[in-house]
């Protein structure tokens, strides 16, 4: 033997290093053997139900960051909920029809040299349903690799046949509450993707247009007016004005009448000198009149022999312009609102592909809206209309998939009407406003962002032009053109999609005698002759049914409705959040959802958007090969999600580096406990040293905040407590000062029994805390855990949180621990001085002097048989004028001195400490390990140093 081998050192196999892209996986298998979504249900079975409804990301090509994002904020939370002791299952799903599909299944038979055009709807549909599938299979694998915990084997997909079903009952309830409706009215139309669009399918980006001052010359001159009168519009959609069917006025704005020459232009007071220094035009007013003066007179096209006339509208502003606005009931919703409210219905000469129709001027027939531009301003510049053209860049809505600018087109579509009234009296529009102030919503400026969309949103068109995705199950009588929306036929549909192992594709495949029930006859007139409807419905309306589809039916029984949390990214206030309360007032007086949480957009380090363009994009796929999917949810909690949250492989490095710092310091708690069993060897509070109340204290308060944090969905402070908790009181202090006691004092007594019943409270503790975080490395953790704790279960994940122990927390200790943190600044300033002068090389050769105010001394008298421990010094003394080779004043404390000079005595062997009594009768280490190597009856003739 020698002295190292009387020492309690460290012992553990759980590695320094975590190499988390080869260990996670492993940890991931023993998950799956343990099948722990299960195990965690029959675990919690009966308890308090905590639900987070999965928002469907769509199957789409592999996951990007803002999907990992997402997901490991909501497996944060369901992990917490679950270790609270809730039931609190996940089932994931996914958003599998729409256009982004169909298109690259398109380009996948582009590539075979085959046509869309040469397939059965079914055909083609199936082509679809594969693409999507093999992404599902992809992203999942994806997701659980993450670390994500749910029922993977049986997630939900708005392709799968009973999904169908309910979808079509959902939409069943809209058309039997009477809020649905077909109308022609102007929608978003990709000419592109040649389809109907969503609000929330549109982005706006600048784009360059024409603006143009055109004048439209009135068929009478008004109030006595001898010239030539004009009313004069101002417009950045040239191609827009073959639709014009009015120009619309302020009743309350005050209009200038400004002669120059042989004619008269009317412009809006206040946009005058504006509208005079773009057209060069000068005169002078004749005349002024408040714009309801001007309602009903009548006007000429400039290039169609059409006359129209003035209309009031309170859409009309003073930004630019000339405060008289050109009119296009089929181009434009608040146009539309207008004709609507005169009786001029909307006309929009324009086809699916965005081409004029024969019902526009000969001279743009057959050419694109945005290429019919330049023919038009010649024309107006031709007939004299043109008063000034110039080019502008202005902000403009886009489409989402293709990227490529929108219009608005007036189309046949379905509706679902905010305004029409509900059962109970009021609208849709007004009971989602209600149900968005009963909401919690995280952060809470998202109830006003909502809130807004909600006020000022037009009708939700439903219906898109397209083939993959859920059929509108309508039907028309051929007859008499009834509309056929039975609440009995919709079911009689649904069950029958629900039979089918391919879904809505009945739809597509039958005629409608075969999907209507046996003999059904037409309501109206009887007839048994009907057509289905050709359009399928929004993928806004299929993901925003899923509350229904998913939480109501029963199909898994582990979820209840409604759900407590909504969690997405802050796009889908006007997105998910808002078609799933729309549908859930309008089909069951409420929003399927409590609360609703968002987090911000992922950023490079530089703090861009991240884009392929920019080539700042970084899969997880890298970070997870380089890192593993810990540094990655460790960055997660890192910042505030709420914002825009930055990431970049230096960022990355700092995180890695931080988890380093945190898996070392449970590999110190587990080197410790290698010996500690805490069924026998658990010591009594009142039994623990001081400093280990002390820490226990603290403890508590960790645990106080990262409950709250988490109650308050602010994990990042979780991650900043924690981080701060191991660093400052662990590391740099008791840790520090625990190792002595660790390593010296015989195993079976209190001095080392304390310090470990400490260690176990801070590993189990903090492993709890941070086991939804880190969720791979706390569970390695537990693996070492159940080792010497035959109590512990079989993952981490099945274990529940700490709570608060009041009986710990000891306010007064902490203040004097604070006071004595003081003391021990100053002293290691003074032993680092000390080191520089070169008296000392490790703080143990120091014997310290202090010279305190009566407080502080106080305190240290108190604590003098091992307070040396506390400075991490051999010897400490207390004197009015300390003197040494090196003398500090206190900054810690005012009035304080700290001296320093070489210990007395020798060293100790064992414990490394100075002390006099090494080598007093020949004794070869110091009293206290004396007395140690006694209570282990350890011979000190058999080690090899002594000899």
């Amino acid at each position: 033997m020698d002295w190292k081998d009387t020492l309690n050192l460290p012992k553990t196999a759980f590695p320094m290093k975590g190499n988390l892209p080869n260990r996670e996986p492993e940890i991931l298998k023993k998950w799956q053997e343990l099948n722990i979504y299960e195990k965690l249900r029959k675990e919690r079975k009966g308890k308090e139900k905590y639900i987070l409804h999965d928002g469907p990301p769509y199957a789409n090509g592999n996951i990007h960051l803002g999907h990992a994002l997402n997901k490991i904020l909501k497996d944060i939370l369901v992990k917490y909920e679950s270790m609270k002791g809730k039931d609190a299952p996940f089932v994931p799903g996914w958003d599998c029809h729409g256009l982004p599909i169909e298109q690259q299944v398109e380009k996948q038979l582009q590539k075979e040299k085959k046509r869309k055009e040469d397939l059965s709807k079914s055909q083609f549909r199936k082509l679809c349903r594969e693409y999507a599938s093999k992404y599902v299979d992809i992203q999942r694998e994806e997701f659980i690799r993450l670390g994500i915990i749910g029922n993977w084997e049986k997630p939900y997909l708005t392709m799968r046949p009973s999904y169908q079903a309910q979808e079509i009952r959902e939409l069943g309830k809209i058309f039997n509450s009477g809020i649905a409706y077909r109308g022609k009215k102007p929608v978003y139309w990709c000419i592109y993707d040649k389809t109907a669009e969503a609000e929330a399918e549109v982005e706006y980006k600048d784009k360059k247009d024409p603006s143009i001052y055109v004048s439209f010359e009135l068929v009478e001159n008004p109030f006595g007016i001898k010239e030539k009168t004009y009313a004069v519009i101002w417009t950045t959609t040239p191609w827009t004005l073959p639709a014009n069917l009015g120009i619309m006025v302020n009743p309350e704005f005050d209009y200038d009448f400004l002669r120059s020459g042989e004619k008269v232009f009317i412009v809006a007071k206040e946009l005058l000198e504006s509208f005079k220094e773009k057209t060069g035009i000068e005169g002078e007013i004749i005349k002024t009149v408040k714009g309801r003066e001007l309602e009903f007179i009548e006007y000429r096209h400039p290039f169609i022999d059409r006359v129209s006339k003035i209309y009031l509208s309170e859409f009309v502003e003073l930004g630019t312009g000339t405060g008289l606005v050109h009119m296009a009931p089929g181009h434009g919703q608040e146009d539309y609102i207008i004709g609507q409210r005169y009786g001029v219905e909307p006309f929009a000469p324009v086809d699916d592909e965005g081409r004029f129709t024969s019902e526009a001027p000969e001279f743009i027939q057959g050419l694109k809206v945005f290429e019919a531009n330049e023919p038009i301003i010649e024309k107006l510049k031709e007939v004299g209309a043109l008063l000034h053209h110039e080019v502008v860049e202005h902000s403009y809505p886009h489409c989402w998939r293709c990227k490529n600018p929108v219009i608005f087109r007036a189309t046949p579509q379905w509706f679902i009407s905010m305004d029409a009234i509900l059962e109970n009296g009021n609208t849709l529009r007004g009971e989602a406003i209600k149900e968005i102030e009963r909401v919690k919503w995280i952060p809470h400026w998202g109830e006003n962002r909502i809130k807004s969309m909600v006020e000022n949103r037009p009708d939700w068109c439903i219906s898109r032009q397209r083939s993959w995705g859920v059929p509108i199950a309508v039907f028309y009588c051929k007859k008499c053109g009834e509309i056929i929306k039975d609440i009995e036929v919709f079911e009689h549909v649904a069950k029958l999609v629900e039979k089918d192992p391919y879904g809505a594709d009945i739809w597509f495949e039958k005629d409608p005698h075969e999907l209507l029930p046996e003999g059904y006859k037409c309501p109206k007139c009887g007839s048994q002759d009907f057509e289905k409807e050709e359009d399928i419905l929004d993928v806004w309306f299929d993901s925003g049914v899923s509350h229904a589809a998913v939480l109501k039916t029963g199909f898994w029984d582990e979820l209840r409705w409604p759900a407590d949390m909504y969690l997405e990214g802050s796009d889908q206030h006007r997105g998910w959040f808002q078609s799933s309360l729309l549908e859930g007032v309008a089909s069951y007086g409420r929003a399927p959802y409590n609360s609703v949480l968002t987090h911000g957009f992922i950023l490079d380090e530089k703090g861009r958007k991240m884009s392929k363009s920019e080539r700042n994009v970084i899969p997880p796929e890298k970070v997870i090969k380089q890192y593993g999917a810990d540094i990655l949810r460790l960055w997660v909690v890192s910042e505030d999600y709420t914002e825009d949250i930055k990431i970049g492989m230096n960022l990355l490095k700092g995180i890695a580096d931080d988890y380093r710092k945190i898996r070392n310091t449970f590999r110190y708690f587990l080197g410790n406990l290698y010996d500690f069993d805490p069924a026998k060897d658990y010591v009594r509070y009142e039994d623990m040293l001081e400093i280990d109340r002390w820490i226990l204290s603290k403890l508590q308060r960790v645990i106080d905040i990262a409950h709250s944090s988490y109650g308050n969905y602010r994990f990042h402070r979780i991650y900043h407590e924690i981080k701060r908790f191991i660093i400052v009181d662990l590391s740099a202090i008791y840790l520090d000062i625990l190792k002595d006691r660790l390593y010296v004092y015989a195993p079976e007594t209190v001095e080392r029994k304390s310090a470990q019943t400490v260690l176990y409270n801070l590993l189990t503790g903090l492993s709890k805390l941070l086991a939804p975080i880190l969720s791979f490395t706390m569970d390695e953790v537990w693996d070492y855990v159940r080792n010497f704790d035959k109590n512990a279960k079989e993952s981490i994940h099945l274990e529940e949180m700490p709570v608060v122990n009041e009986d710990l927390i000891n306010s007064e200790l902490e203040s004097i621990y604070k006071e004595l943190l003081l003391v021990r600044d100053d002293v290691l300033k003074a032993l680092e001085e000390a080191r520089k002068a070169d008296i000392i090389r490790h703080p143990y050769e120091a014997k310290v002097i202090l010279s305190l105010p009566e407080k502080y001394r106080k305190l240290v008298e108190e604590r003098k048989d091992w307070i040396k421990f506390f400075f991490t010094v051999s010897q400490v003394e207390l004197s009015e004028n300390p003197e040494g080779k090196v003398v500090i004043e206190g900054e810690g404390i005012k009035g304080s001195k700290v001296a320093v000079r070489k210990a007395e005595g020798e060293k100790c062997p064992r414990c490394w400490i100075y002390d006099v009594s090494v080598g007093k009768n020949g004794q070869p280490v110091c009293d206290r390990c004396m007395e140690q190597l006694r209570i282990m009856n350890i011979d000190i003739n058999q080690i090899e140093e002594v000899r």
